[in-house]
């Protein structure tokens, strides 16, 4: 929910501000962590304190408190704070939740979360209580322009994830203030930095490649960074000519294009349907020596609706189990684009091999992306236990996750697609009797199932 901001400080901040940076991770790790079942029973019991007596609801809220570790109380803080929560009657209650948690001796006072909990605040209605928390934050940081600078970068990010224009516009003419006032070349990066970002994310990438031009003007080149963001902004909104445009003004300012810029692209051409420019464009990664990553394949095959509208329904049987299957019943595009995935190196990667055992790591592959890679991979091992060069390892195993990750927690969808695959194909790989996230199986069966 919340994302962290990766900066170089020069000295003499580097002690202090590697301390306050590694911070301000650790709490980044706690707000983006799934609900923990402690939270879960947490906010149940909170929902039934609401419906009942806010006193039993504040009572409830000093008792998870005082009885949770840090990151337990920190978690089901989040959840309250996310605009994607699912707990939505509880909303009025974060706040407490946080003034609460403010009590406690571990807690330590943290201009990130300040920033979330006045753009809730704000959302809710609540503007005198966020402005007097924003009020509290100038005070402290007053004489600090880095940590304030970092502060507003905070809070316009917060104001984006919950689409308010107000706060957002609010926080942006804070945050150009500060460009005009500050001598300092940290301060002005990070502020325009910020102010790029979030006129991407609100949907305003053409003024935000204006503020490209204003930190030349003040000396600044900018970085992959604008480039990147002004790029998606174009992307996201089906602007692929003017996306186009920034990407080759980037390669003739001297930024290199690499694979993160090149997801972006090929995500943005996936949400317009435009798979023909997929093509081209990932021909032109291979050319330029661009590696594939696993967002590469999310992207692509997220795109090819015949691919996806198969893994739609598991029971139908009837995905094809093999790469030349699939080919045959993909349209032109959709071949194309899969041809070109299929000699990258993404299979090598996710894929370890030694005489004692051979994996395949399925974690951050989408559904479309796991299914295209086990074809892969029945392939790939299938050549490689008939090349004697080859040790057949002891054991092999599938990693694929059990659902911690999932939109429904302990349902995996790729886990799912797995075991049908394996059913299909009369596999001898089964769910692991102590990790259930896992398919596994000896060697020399699976040698004697493919070959």
């Amino acid at each position: 929910m919340i994302s962290s901001l990766h900066m170089r400080i020069p000295p003499p901040w580097n002690s202090r501000c590697c301390r306050l940076r590694q911070q301000r991770l650790t709490l980044v790790q706690r707000l983006t962590a799934r609900l923990t079942k402690q939270g879960q029973r947490f906010l149940s019991s909170l929902a039934l304190g609401v419906t009942r007596d806010s006193k039993a609801a504040s009572r409830l809220i000093s008792k998870f408190v005082a009885s949770s570790p840090q990151f337990i109380a920190l978690n089901a803080l989040s959840h309250l704070l996310s605009p994607d929560t699912t707990h939505h009657r509880l909303s009025s209650l974060a706040f407490p939740l946080y003034m609460r948690i403010t009590e406690e001796s571990w807690f330590q006072w943290n201009p990130k979360l300040v920033a979330e909990i006045i753009a809730f605040l704000d959302k809710q209605g609540q503007r005198e209580e966020a402005e007097i928390l924003i009020l509290e934050t100038l005070s402290k940081l007053e004489s600090r322009e880095r940590e304030l600078v970092l502060f507003y970068c905070n809070l316009i990010d917060s104001f984006c994830k919950h689409d308010s224009k107000r706060g957002f516009d609010d926080t942006y003419a804070r945050l150009n203030q500060l460009v005009n006032s500050s001598s300092s070349v940290y301060v002005k990066r990070q502020a325009l930095k910020s102010m790029i970002s979030g006129l991407c994310e609100m949907g305003q990438p053409h003024e935000a490649e204006n503020l490209i031009e204003e930190m030349r003007v003040k000396g600044l080149q900018p970085t992959g960074f604008e480039y990147k963001c002004i790029i998606y902004g174009y992307g996201r909104l089906g602007l692929l000519e003017d996306m186009e445009r920034i990407v080759n003004q980037m390669e003739s300012d001297g930024t290199r294009v690499d694979t993160v810029c090149s997801n972006m692209v090929l995500s943005s051409y996936g949400d317009h349907n435009e798979l023909s420019r997929m093509v081209l464009w990932l021909q032109k990664m291979k050319d330029s020596g661009i590696p594939f990553s696993v967002r590469t394949y999310n992207s692509v095959l997220n795109s090819c609706s015949t691919i996806m509208s198969m893994l739609q329904d598991l029971n139908l049987n009837d995905f094809p189990l093999s790469i030349l299957e699939l080919t045959e019943v993909l349209n032109e595009e959709e071949v194309s684009l899969v041809k070109e995935l299929a000699d990258s190196s993404v299979l090598d990667e996710a894929m370890k091999w030694d005489s004692g055992e051979t994996k395949l790591d399925l974690h951050g592959m989408h559904l479309g992306s796991a299914y295209f890679i086990i074809l892969q991979w029945m392939d790939e091992m299938r050549n490689r236990f008939n090349n004697e060069k080859h040790v057949i390892p002891a054991e092999i195993t599938v990693v694929c996750g059990s659902g911690k990750h999932s939109t429904v927690r302990g349902e995996s969808p790729v886990k799912a697609m797995v075991k049908k695959m394996m059913v299909r194909t009369s596999s001898p790989l089964r769910v692991h009797r102590n990790n259930i996230g896992c398919f596994i199986a000896k060697g020399h069966v699976v040698k004697d199932w493919l070959c």
